[in-house]
């Protein structure tokens, strides 16, 4: 196992939980996704999400678009109906 603080803390979106930032990583091992530790904006919660259910945000300065899961979660799709490519695992 092992715990990668992040600096700076990454902007990120959480599926199911929203914008915030990504602090540090956790990687159980090569049978895990890794977990990364956010904060979501809108509760300040400290919470972990695994890798498939978090999203760079977007930055027109660097070309990133908002990911389709997030438009798809913003619009009221349900997030599993959200197909996942082998880019987003």
């Amino acid at each position: 196992m092992s715990f990668q603080q992040l600096d700076p803390p990454l902007p990120v979106h959480v599926l199911d939980r929203g914008a915030g930032y990504a602090f540090a990583v956790i990687d159980y091992g090569q049978e895990h996704h890794f977990i990364w530790v956010t904060a979501p904006n809108e509760t300040g919660e400290i919470r972990c999400a695994p890798n498939p259910r978090v999203r760079l945000q977007a930055n027109w300065t660097m070309g990133r678009v908002k990911p389709p899961a997030v438009t798809a979660a913003r619009d009221g799709a349900c997030v599993s109906e959200v197909p996942l490519t082998a880019a987003a695992l």
